[in-house]
């Protein structure tokens, strides 16, 4: 085993938490300061290489893997844009509406929902998940959404038939966005703890408003 490519990859796991030296040794089964001789190969071969854009750093005795400072304002753009957090478990169950039930209006989202949906829609707008299909034919001409493309593409579904059984699905508040349109090899959502309720008579327990 490569001892220097197996620390970048412990403190590419580690994150931001990063990992102390004796803890290295100790993952790795060497010396301390071996481990420390391997962290310092590590430093200068990321901090000559000009095809990286990290480095290692070492804060409160714990050695970490960031990024180069010239490469940080692409870094903040990435941190300040919509597509770098998951999505909120008010976003999921407008998803998952407007998934089960489109065409759909904002109005009938917020009847399911039982709060305004115009942030969260506007959140999946952004985020490229549905899109406006259409108006509905009824007095004031209300938008009527549906899921994009890239619906499929994030959840890893081919069509609409690949959604759960929307009886087998409720949002409770216990599912996030990589379980919420997962299906096993059953036909059966791979989520935990459902119950044979239809989505319209769902109660959204974390349901929160705008």
């Amino acid at each position: 085993m490569n001892a220097v490519a197996a620390i970048e990859s412990l403190l590419f796991v580690a994150g931001e938490d990063g990992i102390a030296v004796d803890e290295l040794a100790n993952l790795l089964e060497i010396r301390q300061e071996w481990a420390l001789y391997y962290v310092m190969v590590l430093r200068n071969r990321l901090q000559h290489d000009p095809q990286s854009g990290l480095r290692i750093t070492v804060i409160n005795e714990r050695v970490q893997l960031v990024t180069k400072a010239a490469y940080g304002e692409v870094v903040k753009n990435y941190a300040v844009s919509p597509f770098a957090t998951k999505l909120s478990q008010a976003a999921l169950e407008t998803l998952a509406i407007i998934a089960y039930q489109q065409p759909v209006t904002r109005m009938t989202i917020d009847d399911i929902r039982g709060v305004q949906s115009s942030n969260m829609i506007h959140k999946l707008l952004e985020r490229d998940l549905i899109m406006e299909t259409g108006r509905q034919d009824s007095p004031g001409r209300p938008i009527i959404y549906g899921v994009t493309s890239y619906f499929y593409q994030y959840f890893g579904l081919e069509s609409l038939e690949d959604l759960p059984d929307i009886h087998n699905l409720v949002l409770d508040g216990s599912v996030d966005e990589e379980t919420l349109f997962k299906i096993d090899d059953n036909g059966e959502p791979e989520q935990k703890d459902f119950n044979q309720t239809d989505l319209s008579q769902t109660e959204f327990n974390e349901t929160t408003a705008e």
